[in-house]
């Protein structure tokens, strides 16, 4: 019989490689040339092409690699498209209109078919080569559909796709996802592009500190629309930005109006029972000792104010708040705040 004991050890050794595989597994690797030329190759045949068509295909993506020093995911996909119509007719409308290009391989269209049923590394790599190109146009929202489902270890460039995607979710202010994405790029610093790894730093510091309703967060926000309206975007989407921003404002400027009032009745309630008789300024003692004085130590009570003016500040202390939250933020985005109080008006 084996002991209770080692079944045990054995118990705990079977499950610590399990935890050891499942952290191997969550862990990426850069493709070399040669296992890039051996995904193209094994890809192509679940395709279906010819050998002597996969071999004149992978001849070429060594070629455009070694030659050319072509971008991998360039050449992948330019290799993959001479074999294929749906891919080669995705690259030529992706020349011309990236967005188009997008909305073509969308549930929703009828070429989604085409590119879901190809192998697996071509779709991811072929979705990454077109999340790629509309980020680097900051076409974020449209990129985010192509590129959101990307396994990144099936891409044949998995720092690209954690790197773009990332990036992607970094514009758009969607924290969690862009700390998860970066932070996996991260795992693998040594095999990142130098580049990668320094923007992935940068973006990591500065989405991290990012909080709800904060100034920071109404400011990015306005940064968003001002580069939809760049692109010409002024759709539901742009206007649905612009009310978030608007009521963001709202309860942060409702929020310092409470303070500043909060603020007003400590004052006033304080200095109700400071002065003393003849109007004499009081001096400060010298010494920490017992004050003397023959008063009975009774104060008036303050009458608290019974009607509604929660929130209302004057309009001198009100212009004041205004300055208050708007002197952090660039100029043009006082268009903004002046909407928040045209829409209080309207409301009111």
């Amino acid at each position: 019989m084996i002991p209770l004991l080692s079944i045990g050890l054995l118990s705990i050794g079977v499950v610590a490689r399990a935890d050891q595989s499942l952290q191997r597994e969550s862990k990426w690797d850069a493709l070399s040339s040669d296992q890039m030329s051996t995904v193209l190759r094994s890809s192509l045949d679940e395709y279906g092409a010819g050998p002597s068509l996969i071999d004149q295909a992978t001849e070429k993506f060594q070629g455009d690699l070694q030659t050319q020093s072509r971008d991998a995911i360039d050449a992948f996909v330019t290799a993959v498209a001479s074999l294929t119509d749906s891919v080669e007719q995705l690259v030529a409308l992706a020349e011309k209109d990236p967005v188009a290009a997008a909305v073509s391989i969308d549930p929703s269209a009828a070429e989604y078919a085409e590119i879901e049923s190809l192998p697996k590394p071509i779709r991811m790599t072929v979705r990454t080569w077109l999340g790629r190109r509309l980020v680097r146009q900051r076409l974020y929202d449209e990129a985010m559909p192509v590129i959101a489902e990307v396994d990144p270890v099936a891409s044949i460039d998995p720092a690209s796709s954690l790197f773009y995607r990332g990036a992607c979710y970094h514009a758009l202010l969607m924290k969690k996802e862009a700390l998860a994405d970066l932070r996996l790029l991260l795992e693998n610093e040594e095999d990142s592009p130098e580049r990668f790894a320094r923007l992935a730093k940068l973006m990591i510091a500065d989405i991290k500190p990012l909080k709800e309703d904060s100034l920071d967060e109404i400011s990015r926000l306005m940064t968003d629309v001002s580069r939809r309206l760049d692109l010409g975007r002024s759709g539901e989407k742009v206007e649905g930005q612009e009310q978030k921003i608007i009521d963001k404002l709202s309860k942060l400027i409702d929020k310092l109006e409470e303070q500043q009032q909060q603020q007003q009745q400590q004052q006033q309630s304080g200095g109700s029972g400071q002065g003393s008789s003849g109007g004499a300024q009081a001096s400060p003692m010298q010494d920490s000792q017992i004050a003397g004085g023959s008063g009975a130590g009774n104060v008036d009570k303050k009458e608290q104010e019974t009607d509604d003016k929660w929130g209302n500040l004057p309009p001198a202390e009100r212009k004041e708040a205004l300055q208050k939250i708007s002197r952090d933020l660039p100029t043009h985005y006082r268009d903004a705040i002046e909407a928040y109080f045209r829409k209080r008006a309207t409301d009111g």
